[in-house]
């Protein structure tokens, strides 16, 4: 069955239909779940709330542009509604930024380790460092998102970026202590 055919069906609440959706795309939405959750079993629960709303909102597909971008952006809107209702953020005067560089040496730092320990962040840097760094959007789209001022967005991203230096500077010298 063809993707157009299928999500035809899922229109008409087909269950069958929405098996196929769910196995089709549901490995690819786990990971941008994973990506903005805490842990892996809030993340089963907010793939679990995307398919909710992608087969409610289904209807209102158009079968324009992407339906795999479509999916993927309702995702994402579904997690970070989950912390806005938390209210994560702190409100921070945007003088008080300083921006951090961060550098990670593939050589000492696995893909891995550097995963896990973006998602141990606190939510409020953990969201915007992986909105900003990994997804590519800019602060205003990431103040709109989440319902803050950019000024926050801006200054979430140079926390982020600061425990992460720290975390990857201790880490490098707990290895080289160890090698020794």
């Amino acid at each position: 069955m063809s993707l157009k055919q299928l999500i035809e069906n899922c229109k008409v609440n087909d269950t069958k239909a929405q098996g196929e959706l769910y196995k089709l795309f549901s490995g690819k939405l786990f990971a941008i779940c994973l990506k903005y959750s805490r842990n892996y079993a809030e993340a089963e629960d907010n793939l679990q709330d995307a398919f909710l709303t992608i087969f409610n909102k289904i209807e209102q597909y158009k079968n324009k542009g992407s339906f795999e971008g479509w999916i993927k952006r309702i995702t994402v809107n579904t997690v970070l509604q989950r912390y806005r209702k938390e209210k994560v953020f702190d409100i921070i005067n945007e003088d008080s930024i300083e921006d951090v560089e961060l550098e990670v040496d593939e050589d000492t730092i696995s893909i891995d380790y550097l995963l896990k320990i973006i998602q141990e962040l606190p939510d409020r840097y953990r969201l915007v460092f992986n909105l900003y760094v990994l997804d590519g959007y800019s602060h205003k789209n990431i103040a709109d998102m989440l319902e803050i001022n950019i000024g926050t967005s801006k200054s979430n991203l140079a926390r982020a970026r600061f425990i992460l230096k720290q975390t990857i500077e201790d880490y490098k010298v707990t290895q080289r202590s160890q090698s020794l």
